[in-house]
């Protein structure tokens, strides 16, 4: 099996776990959005300890996962206009969506949440759309 195959694994099965355990500890859904979404409105602020302690998560152990692997390649252009406007897109999606692909495509298809399908339908065609268009048209990416 290739590398590449089994970094996908273990990123998803961590994700998974990840998410049953937020699950299971506080009782709420983990969706990233909603997590970050609720220290910037303030909506979060009683929960603003864990809400920091699982973006530190999400920052700090990939940066850790890189620098013991040594040998990491994200493919990501290094056109930081591209990256700056697929960001904005992303924050807008999930606002629009009421979610990210944490919450609904991980925890919401994983309780059978047809909110969850049909958004995670919704972003899958639009991530397979923004490739046509971006990279294979436009040449951007």
């Amino acid at each position: 099996m290739q590398p590449d195959w089994i970094y996908g694994l273990i990123g998803g099965f961590i994700i998974g776990l990840g998410g049953a355990v937020y699950l299971l500890a506080n009782g709420r859904i983990m969706g990233a959005s909603g997590i970050l979404g609720g220290l910037v409105d303030g909506s979060g602020h009683d929960t603003g300890r864990e809400r920091l302690a699982f973006l530190a998560g999400l920052i700090l152990l990939p940066l850790l996962a890189a620098a013991l692997l040594r040998d990491v390649q994200t493919h990501a252009t290094e056109n930081i206009v591209v990256l700056i406007a697929a960001g904005l897109l992303v924050g807008i999606g999930t606002r629009i969506a009421n979610g990210c692909t944490s919450g609904h495509g991980v925890c919401g298809i994983s309780r059978l949440s047809l909110r969850g399908i049909v958004a995670t339908v919704f972003y899958i065609l639009a991530g397979g759309l923004s490739v046509v268009v971006f990279r294979h048209l436009l040449g951007v990416i």
